[in-house]
């Protein structure tokens, strides 16, 4: 795909996600490649990268950083995120100047791929797990493949609440995912809790560290203000709570090493993981998910819960991000799978069906 493609088709994924800023941004970026402006030329060399390599979001994010470290200058003043005041005519204009002034700044970011940790699918992964029938509602142990910072391995440790105020979790949390449930009323589970936490990820991020809070804020999109409070209210919790296990491996040698434990439900969880994957991949983590179900007893049994976009096992084709939950406890009928409800990209609100 070209790149002057590419970005515009990704400025119409992000005006219908919400984000009119990068939106209004990147169809100026788009016209200003094609005519061989200051973003083909900071592009140059990343022609044939494929569509899946997210190159329009490279580029976003590189300028964000840069907007975050005030070495963006003018730019700044206009980043929501900074608490400046987008304007869809000089905005995108003073970004050009910015690619023209500071093309080697804004190409350092551009062989990283795109990496946030969306805390909103928290209320997705704890929606889903409400969903376990009472003898599977054991101490979870929380197994997530592809975690990034692991910021939603701490979801127990958030507040979730449906349209009627209801508040999961701990209310006094400084993550409140308000109204993060539409649809059918979700039965509490007043002792859910996480006994234990890993996760894995090609690159995981130390939410704790300078360079990791800063690259999971570049990657947000700056006019969406409430993902980014959401951010910086989840590195808190991350910043006063035991670190979970994230480890550097890929989601099958994650999986290999994974083995279920009596008195509690392991539960493999992913969201927006499995296009990431290549198909060889993709089916050792299917067979391995089958092979730790044909181990599960009723006092150690196993969930697989997913939140994928829709399309044969995950292809990414339209039509939203169903909710997907398989359990195994040793019994007939283990494995099928239901679709509990629909969820949107960044997990709010997700609609339980």
């Amino acid at each position: 795909m070209r790149p002057d493609e590419a970005l515009r088709r990704q400025g119409e994924a992000c005006a219908a996600l919400g984000s009119p800023m990068y939106a209004d941004l990147l169809a100026r970026l788009a016209d200003d490649v094609a005519a061989g402006g200051p973003t083909a030329r900071v592009l140059a060399g990343h022609e044939d990268l494929p569509a899946a390599s997210a190159l329009a979001l490279r580029l976003l994010g590189s300028v964000h950083r840069l907007v975050l470290e005030r070495r963006a200058g003018a730019v700044g003043v206009l980043y929501p995120s900074v608490g400046g005041t987008w304007d869809p005519v000089g905005g995108p204009e003073a970004v050009l100047a910015l690619l023209s002034e500071q093309p080697d700044a804004v190409r350092e970011w551009l062989d990283r791929p795109p990496q946030t940790n969306e805390v909103g699918r928290s209320a997705t992964l704890v929606g889903g797990l409400l969903h376990l029938e009472d003898d599977l509602r054991l101490p979870v142990r929380l197994a997530e493949l592809g975690c990034s910072a692991g910021l939603n391995l701490l979801a127990d440790q958030y507040a979730v609440g449906d349209g009627s105020g209801l508040v999961h979790g701990r209310p006094s949390s400084v993550v409140r995912l308000e109204r993060g449930w539409a649809g059918r009323r979700l039965r509490p589970w007043p002792g859910l809790r996480f006994v234990e936490r890993a996760g894995c990820d090609p690159r995981p991020i130390d939410p704790r560290s300078t360079a990791g809070r800063l690259a999971l804020t570049a990657y947000v999109w700056p006019d969406q203000v409430d993902r980014l409070e959401r951010l910086r209210g989840a590195l808190a919790v991350a910043a006063a709570a035991d670190p979970p296990d994230v480890r550097q491996q890929p989601a099958g040698a994650f999986l290999d090493d994974l083995r279920l434990r009596e008195g509690t439900t392991t539960v493999v969880w992913h969201s927006v993981v499995r296009q990431y994957l290549d198909a060889g991949e993709q089916q050792h983590l299917d067979d391995r998910v089958e092979r730790l179900g044909s181990q599960a007893t009723p006092t150690a049994p196993l969930a697989h819960l997913t939140m994928e976009p829709a399309g044969e096992r995950g292809a990414g084709t339209p039509g939203g991000f169903p909710v997907e939950l398989r359990t195994w406890s040793g019994r007939p009928g283990d494995g099928e799978p239901r679709v509990l409800g629909h969820a949107v990209p960044h997990g709010l609100p997700t609609t339980w069906a």
